[in-house]
Order: C-alpha cells, then structure tokens, then sequence
C-alpha cells in the first residue's frame, strides 16, 4: 500500500514524535501493554496479558503474555518494559508525550520475568491509558543505547506488526511486515501477522498533488485530502471515514504572563468574538465540529459547554469597553496609548482557519497578526513563552490531557505562563480518581472553569478522514484516532 502524508517532522521515532502524520508512521512499529477500545473507551490487555491498579491509582502491576518479541528477536520481558520507561524518562522534552505520562514515577520493579510493578510518587488515573498509546509503545532494550537521532532516523526495533526498511526524510518511509507477528490486541480483527507486505508512506505536502495522486492511482490512500476536494471522492472506485480526534480540541492558548492577556475579561472576549459555526461550515469537511468545550466529543468523560461558548460579538464588545479598551481610528481598539494587538504562532495548516478568526477579531477591535513557523520554532516559541497565542491541538483518549496542556505545573511546558489557580488543583483532583462518576464530576467542573475564565479559547474539533481507493480494505482507526494497518490489505 502507498500512503501520502502531508508532513515530514524529521523524526519517526515512537517514543519522540507528536506530529500526527509522523505518528501514522510511528504507530505501526510497536505494540504496547494495553489497548483501548474505540467504541467503549474501555482499557483492555494486549502485550500484558493482564493488570491491577491500586485503589489510589499509584501502582501498576502488568503481567506480560508468553512468546512476543522485538524485531530484533529480543524477548518482551518485564525488563525491557523498565528499560522502555527509563528510557522515555531519560529522553524528557524529546519525548513531550511519554514523559508527560511518566511524569512523578517513582520505580518500576521487575517482580519476576513476567510481571513488572510501576509506582508513581502521587496519584496517576490517567497512566493505565496512557500504556495503550504508541507514546509508550514498547522497543527493544537495544534502542534505548542508539543516539536520538539515529532513532528518529528509523534505527530502532520495534515491537508491532511492520518494521522500518528505510526512511529518506522530506521524501518517506517504507515499513514491511514482520515475520512471526502474532500477538496483536483484541481490538484488530485478526492477531497474527499482517496482511501487507509493505506500506510505503510518501511525503506529498501540496494538497492539490494529493488529490491527484489518489485520482491516478499513484497512492492508495491519504488522510490529507482538502474540504474541497473531498467530493471528488465520493463516486465508485474510492471510500471514506471519518473519526474525532479525542483531546483538547484546536484552541488558541493564551500567554497570561503578558499584561493584556493577564486580564480575564480580554480573553473571554476573544473566545465570544469567535464564530466558530463560520469556521466549520465555510472552510473544513463536513466532519469537523465547531468546539463546543476544551475536549472533542470523541474523548472519554466529555460533556457538551456549548452554553458558554457561544458567539456573542455585542458581549465581547461590552467586556473590552469595560475593560477600558476604545475603538480608534481603524477599528482597532486602543487604551493608553497601546492597541489591542496580538500575534498568534502556528505551523498547522489550513491556515484560513486562522485567517478567518483574524477577519471575526477584528469586528470586535482585535488585531490577530498571524506567524507562521515550522514546527520545531513553534514548539521553541511556546516552551520559552516569547508568544501572545500559539495555535493547535493536542490527540488523547483520556482527559488527563486537560491537565496535560493546562497545568501551570507542566514540566514541558506551560502554555498558560502563570502561577497555580483553583482550576490547577480540579486538573491534579481529576488524575487521582479512579471512581468514574466521581471523574466526571469534577473533569466537568474543570473544563467549565477553562473556558469560563478563558484559559482556553476552543475553535473547532479535529477529525481525521481517511480517503482510499476501494482496493484499500481494513484500514481503520484506533481509540485515539490514529491510523491502524494491522487489518489492512490491498483487494487486487
């Protein structure tokens, strides 16, 4: 099978990539203890036959099935998982996503060949989840010695159904079926090897390529068709599906260590300037949502804040000429001699998302300068706080990933720029509890707390949409949204 991605991020190393068409690459590579079921949420065993998780949620006892191995014919023991989390803990801000999970792990121990313990200093519901991720997918304990580079140059052994043959950066990678594969999770349709020789994933970052690639037959499948051109696809010969991405949905995050934006009034007003109903209807695919809470619908424990994020132009007004912010001259709102400007740092396409919000600000006397930035001076930008707003998302089936992004105590990162508030301590209440109902109760008062004190300023909902041509079989999505090959074939 041949698949187009739009973006090459120099990297296809699991354990290192965040970047969603990297991670299709990624994903397929490993095997990790746990699977989650798409439908349910539910976390279910995969390369750990089966688990326990103390009532406070600190330790994790994993007992592994009999037989998996790595590519490189190492055996998945209860070792290698502890060198696997060592080695995502020791890797820190270049694995943004593991080590986020791993965040106050205490020990693991190695019980015996088979069993292994992984305690946490505090709390950490969100771990169990977070072992079903390709984030903690497991590679072989030889990886864990080759330099950062070389593994995202694709030098590592993988523990999944494919592994890497040879990756050229800003051109691709060709994975190929592994051999003896027969450990895949209860959420595949089959558990052995995968039916693919080989998947060649191309990079093809003009959208009008993509689609006529797909058209002529020169790949077989892509999740980079345009809004535009997805009625092209609709006809005999091609199919789609379509599937939330779970987490914060895409959002601007507001630096609150700069004066303007320390003011609570001047964020909600943002956040009411924006029509987000415009967004989705005139510019992305009919499976994209306008944002109606910090988390997309497909997340685990989220409820509907439509309520408070509606589109209020006269409201957002009202608090800027509260918050003593006057129209001058242009239409730009000014106070002491400042105007009400603002710069936003994104990578992410398509940019007329962000061109469109810069057009509804300025209705309400907002300037919205637009910086584009390719992805690493993006993630530089927001580690070293030098933005007004940076612009994305962040894809997790779990609402830990609230905490994640939000927390003022983020170790990698704290998009806020600001000290503790009562929504921090909602976000470390919300990690510690098991009890469902208990969970929901107060992820829900945290989210409302976000959005009410504009902390967060939700645009609209990702959705990934797979577009193939009808020889392509199987291809699916897992619980995260992210793609699966382990069922897919080629109908000749």
């Amino acid at each position: 099978m041949t698949f187009a991605i739009s973006v090459d991020s120099q990297c296809i190393d699991p354990q290192q990539v965040s970047n969603n068409d990297a991670i299709a690459i990624a994903r397929q590579t490993v095997a990790s203890l746990t699977t989650q079921d798409p439908d349910t949420g539910e976390i279910l065993p995969w390369l750990a036959e089966s688990f326990d998780v103390n009532d406070d949620a600190t330790r994790f006892t994993f007992t592994l099935r009999d037989g998996a191995t790595y590519a490189d014919g190492a055996p998945i023991d209860a070792a290698s998982v502890r060198t696997n989390f060592e080695a995502i803990t020791a890797l820190g801000a270049k694995a943004p996503l593991g080590s986020s999970y791993l965040a106050d792990l205490a020990s693991i121990d190695v019980v015996d060949e088979r069993t292994v313990t992984i305690a946490f200093s505090r709390p950490s519901a969100q771990f169990l989840q977070a072992t079903s991720t390709f984030s903690l997918g497991l590679l072989s304990p030889a990886t864990a010695s080759v330099g950062q580079a070389q593994r995202c140059g694709g030098e590592f052994a993988g523990s999944g159904p494919f592994s890497v043959e040879s990756y050229t950066p800003n051109e691709g990678a060709t994975l190929v079926r592994r051999d003896g594969y027969d450990w895949g999770p209860s959420t595949n349709a089959h558990t052995g090897e995968a039916y693919l020789d080989s998947i060649e994933f191309v990079v093809v970052p003009e959208a009008g390529n993509r689609t006529g690639s797909l058209q002529s037959g020169q790949i077989d499948a892509t999740t980079g068709i345009s809004a535009t051109d997805a009625v092209l696809f609709e006809g005999d010969g091609f199919w789609s599906e379509s599937r939330a991405n779970p987490g914060v949905v895409y959002n601007l995050y507001a630096n609150q260590s700069t004066p303007k934006l320390a003011d609570p009034d001047v964020r909600l007003a943002i956040q009411k300037g924006i029509d987000r109903e415009e967004i989705t209807a005139t510019l992305l695919g009919p499976a994209d949502k306008p944002a109606v809470s910090p988390l997309a619908s497909s997340t685990p424990y989220f409820t509907d804040l439509g309520d408070v994020l509606e589109y209020d132009p006269d409201a957002a007004a009202a608090l800027l000429d509260e918050a003593g912010w006057a129209v001058g001259s242009d239409g730009i709102r000014e106070k002491d001699g400042e105007r009400l400007s603002f710069s936003v740092t994104y990578w992410q396409s398509p940019k007329e998302v962000l061109e469109l919000v810069q057009q509804q600000l300025r209705e309400i006397g907002v300037d919205l300068q637009l910086t584009h930035a390719s992805i690493a001076d993006s993630q530089a930008a927001s580690a070293d706080g030098t933005y007004d707003f940076v612009y994305g998302n962040l894809t997790r089936s779990d609402p830990d990933v609230l905490r994640t992004v939000f927390t003022a105590d983020n170790p990698t990162g704290n998009t806020r720029r600001t000290t503790r508030t009562a929504v921090d301590d909602l976000l470390d209440e919300q990690s510690a509890t098991t009890d469902a109902a208990t969970r929901q109760r107060i992820v829900d008062e945290a989210a409302r707390a976000l959005v009410t004190e504009g902390i967060t300023i939700p645009i609209y909902e990702l959705s990934t949409t797979i577009t193939a041509s009808a020889r392509v079989r199987g291809l699916a999505f897992e619980a995260s949204s992210r793609l699966d090959f382990a069922d897919a074939w080629i109908a000749e």
